[in-house]
């Protein structure tokens, strides 16, 4: 049994016939119409992202089936979050808070490519991208959120796969963030200040190294000025008188 596979990357939810995926299909003679209808099925949860697809169709009765790969999971992180990168300084510099449904949502997004034998190993993988990241669960950093899952605080969130949050909860994680933030303002204010202490003493050093150079080559110009150049006022020696 021949299989043709034809493998491209889509917007999630929101595939078509039109390059590249129409004319890779077109020659193998499959319906098109439906599976574009199917990969935006399986594609509907990554709206607003770049999903990788594989399309494989047999060749002789024409039947085809979908796989569908999943973004990074720092890309699902940031499409959670709305935001465009995460921090440049993540154990200092917070620049969101999920949820624990929202750490269920993604984990389940990427379950089958990552090597966690459960659903509650998965989040707390995902978990570990958020730390990387400076991104907070719960209002929590990774290490302290992680002891409640171990101690089974949220067992039941995690075995009931829920992924909603709630309005309510979603004002209760900004006020987290603002306050996490707020916390660790001051370690960054003292971090720049650090830094600005820093490049200013080894700018004063290079300024220092820099005046003796110029000195010292200014001197070993002097006397070869002085050795070159006859004294003014100095006369001449007189040339000898010729007898006649």
């Amino acid at each position: 049994m021949a299989k043709e596979i034809v493998e491209a990357l889509v917007d999630g939810g929101k595939a078509s016939a039109a390059p590249p995926l129409g004319p890779a299909l077109g020659p193998l003679k499959v319906n098109i119409g439906q599976v574009v209808i199917e990969i935006n099925k399986k594609t509907a949860a990554f709206a607003g992202m770049k999903v990788p697809i594989k399309v494989i169709v047999d060749s002789e009765t024409k039947a085809f089936e979908i796989t569908v790969g999943t973004p990074p999971a720092s890309g699902l992180i940031l499409k959670e979050l709305n935001i465009k990168s995460g921090s440049g300084i993540p154990n200092k510099l917070k620049v969101g808070n999920l949820s624990m449904e929202e750490c269920i949502k993604i984990a389940k997004m990427k379950q089958d490519s990552l090597s966690a034998g459960s659903l509650k190993a998965a989040v707390k993988t995902i978990i570990g991208s958020c730390n990387a990241m400076g991104v907070l669960i719960e209002g929590k950093i990774a290490r302290d959120i992680n002891v409640d899952i171990d101690k089974g605080v949220y067992d039941k969130l995690i075995q009931s796969e829920k992924t909603e949050v709630t309005k309510e909860k979603r004002s209760q994680l900004a006020e987290q963030l603002a306050e996490m933030q707020k916390k660790f303002s001051g370690e960054l204010a003292k971090m720049e200040a650090a830094k600005k202490e820093k490049d200013a003493a080894a700018a004063a050093k290079k300024t220092a190294t820099a005046a003796p150079a110029a000195g010292d080559k200014a001197a070993a110009a002097a006397p070869g000025a002085k050795a070159t150049t006859p004294a003014a006022g100095k006369a001449a020696p007189a040339k000898p008188a010729t007898k006649k």
